[in-house]
């Protein structure tokens, strides 16, 4: 849930969003050790993205995905990662499920 949207009305109401990443990471040491501290920290991306969804508010969906790939970046081994955000429900004179925006950074061309 998150207060995020052009319209004042959106900003103070927490409406629902969908959050998805692919996260691209050398997994060569993980693969081999089998040991979890030799990869991204799963949850802790999916608390970071969560921690931004629910945080300040943003007008534009561009906006709200930069911050979660930002916030995901925090860990050094995230190489890229594609940010997908969708507001479920959202307010339009149109019947459709969500309204959404897919971003991809890389960390060598800057988040």
């Amino acid at each position: 849930m998150g207060n995020h949207g052009v319209g004042e009305l959106e900003r103070q109401s927490a409406q629902p969003f969908e959050v998805d990443l692919d996260v691209f990471v050398d997994t060569s040491r993980s693969a081999l050790s089998d040991d979890v501290s030799d990869t991204v920290d799963y949850q802790s991306l999916v608390e970071a993205a969560s921690r931004v969804v629910t945080g300040p508010s943003f007008r534009l969906l561009e906006a709200l995905a930069g911050a979660v790939a930002d916030a995901v970046f925090e860990d050094e081994r995230v190489e890229r990662v594609d940010v997908s955000v969708r507001k479920l429900r959202p307010p339009l004179p149109f019947d459709i499920r969500s309204a959404g925006v897919r971003i991809t950074r890389s960390r060598e061309l800057g988040a």
